[in-house]
């Protein structure tokens, strides 16, 4: 929204925690507002916004949704110059650097990069090597037809990786990215294609710095580098706990987490942005996640990564040529195989982040073990979550909303970590937006939760429990003070909360009511410098969120 609203300090997930003031003359705002966004000559793009008016505490409040522009689109810039583009980072709009906007720039074009045409010699600029085995594969494939009897180059015109005209075909950037020699290859890429580490502790324990211990730089062609990822590295990392085949009694060594590691580094290597030379594909492996991380973001939107079907792809060349060997085998199938394959062996969901703003894709394939509740949540309802997304949306299925607030406290998560966590029930369609910094269960899975067994609901008892500190679990409220825990989930004024409780002495209703709160760390002050503050509001603590949330279970309870 525009500024129809004085901000609190605490921001949320996509919004921040607003106190309505509303205003005045509607129909002027909206118009003022609209008529700036249609001017061409301001802003870059046209934008299908949608405009809704709300009620609130008996003021006039107008939401403008302001859709994410088309990727043909961006960036988008004001007052005709492109230098004047922005990127939303936090609570604040950040100038794109120059780099930045190269980026947005080459993601826009209409022919992508891997399709462009390079000035390489095609009979020099090919690793014979690569092209074999790539056409060795190819021919194998069950349906595939037969191009033995063409060379090299006319081969490659087949695939659709050279460019026709002019007095001879010229070798795409694909085609280099896929089998070029080493020399013509890092004319074309000059970092590495991917940079494998392997670390001694834990990701979030490992020092700033933490140098590798293990390390593999791939710096060849894209063929090459696939084949040293699968014979080189991922062996000399994997488990081997051997399977005997129940029917055959023969024993299979076969890694168990191989198709998990096979769909995430072929996924490494087809998405990546070879149009970025100053940042690396990375592999980092640590005793509790192995995580692959892209420069360059999915073009598809997060809520849509996991569902089958074709998708924009920012190299759709290499991805058509991996697809054409058996990598990469079913369109849009790729991440939903790393996830089936990483959940059969027993461990939680891996972790997507998508991040427009830094242009970085990253996946985290996490080690930690999925609980036994966990598992009997997943085999009545096929839901694969871990300990803090399975208490969020077991308290979420017993309420109309669920905020931020509320999920730290019952999944004992810090700030960061529940906008994570919101995001990633969101991307996997099992929260949906509810209200700035809000939450429900979609109606389609509220009906299949509705008999959740109690396991689920004890683990949230627990928590919240625990994160409600001595002090307050044996403070006794008073109604009045009830009603002030209930009024303080957003910041109020002291006379904003004497008009709601029906209260006219001041002095006595801050001394006997609110101040006992503020001692007991139940609601603080938002600015606790200035006591006398014009502006001082009140607020619930993370204990008085936990405080409340325990009290509003209990009333539920039968």
């Amino acid at each position: 929204s525009t500024s129809l609203s004085r901000l609190h300090p605490h921001k949320f997930l996509r919004g921040t925690l607003l106190e309505v003031v509303g205003v005045l003359d509607v129909d002027k705002v909206q118009g003022d507002f609209l008529s700036a966004l249609r001017q061409q000559n301001k802003i870059s793009v046209l934008l299908p916004v949608r405009e809704q008016l709300q009620r609130r505490e008996g003021k006039d409040l107008l939401i403008f949704h302001v859709p994410e522009a088309h990727r043909s689109d961006k960036p988008v810039f004001l007052d005709g110059d492109i230098r004047r583009a922005f990127v939303r980072s936090g609570g604040s709009d950040v100038r794109l650097t120059d780099a930045e906007r190269d980026r947005f720039l080459v993601d826009a074009a209409t022919d992508r990069y891997d399709g462009e045409p390079v000035d390489l010699d095609p009979d020099r600029a090919l690793d014979e090597e690569s092209l074999r085995w790539y056409r060795a594969a190819y021919e194998s494939r069950p349906g595939n037809r037969s191009y033995s009897r063409l060379d090299d180059l006319e081969f490659l015109g087949v695939m659709g990786l050279l460019r026709e005209g002019g007095s001879a075909p010229t070798l795409t950037r694909a085609a280099i990215l896929l089998f070029g020699s080493d020399r013509s290859f890092r004319q074309v890429l000059p970092r590495m294609v991917v940079d494998c580490q392997r670390f001694r502790q834990r990701r979030d324990e490992a020092p700033i710095g933490e140098r590798w211990f293990d390390r593999l730089v791939l710096e060849d062609n894209l063929v090459r580098s696939w084949r040293a990822l699968m014979d080189t590295w991922h062996p000399k990392l994997a488990e081997y706990p051997f399977r005997v085949d129940p029917a055959t009694l023969q024993r299979d060594d076969t890694p168990p987490d191989l198709d998990a590691f096979r769909e995430a580094a072929v996924n490494l290597l087809m998405h990546q942005d070879y149009a970025d030379s100053g940042r690396n594909a990375e592999i980092l492996h640590f005793p509790d996640q192995i995580v692959f991380r892209n420069p360059g973001d999915a073009f598809a939107p997060s809520a849509h990564l996991l569902e089958p079907g074709e998708k924009e792809t920012r190299n759709p060349n290499i991805v058509r040529a991996f697809r054409r060997v058996g990598l990469s085998e079913n369109a849009g199938w790729g991440l939903r195989d790393v996830f089936r394959n990483w959940m059969q062996l027993g461990r939680v969901p891996p972790r997507i982040t998508n991040s427009r703003r830094r242009k970085r894709f990253e996946l985290a394939l996490r080690m930690e073990a999925i609980a036994e509740w966990q598992r009997s949540l997943d085999e009545r309802f096929g839901l694969r979550l871990d300990a803090a997304e399975a208490r969020i949306v077991d308290f979420a299925r017993s309420r109309d909303a669920v905020s931020l607030l509320e999920m730290r406290v019952i999944a004992g998560l810090a700030q960061a970590e529940a906008v994570e966590a919101a995001d990633r029930l969101a991307t996997q369609l099992l929260l949906e937006p509810s209200g700035p910094a809000r939450f429900r269960l979609p109606e389609r899975l509220r009906s299949a939760i509705s008999v959740l067994g109690h396991s689920g609901s004890d683990q949230v008892r627990v928590r919240q429990t625990d994160l409600v500190s001595d002090q307050v679990t044996k403070l006794v409220l008073t109604d009045t003070q009830a009603r002030i825990v209930d009024a303080c989930e957003a910041p109020k004024s002291l006379a904003e909360l004497r008009e709601l409780i029906g209260v006219s002495h001041r002095s006595h209703f801050k001394r006997a009511h609110v101040q006992p709160l503020l001692d007991a760390g139940i609601v603080r002050m938002t600015n606790p410098e200035r006591p006398r503050a014009p502006n001082q509001r009140y607020v619930l603590t993370e204990a008085g969120a936990a405080l409340r949330a325990e009290r509003l279970r209990h009333e539920g309870d039968p």
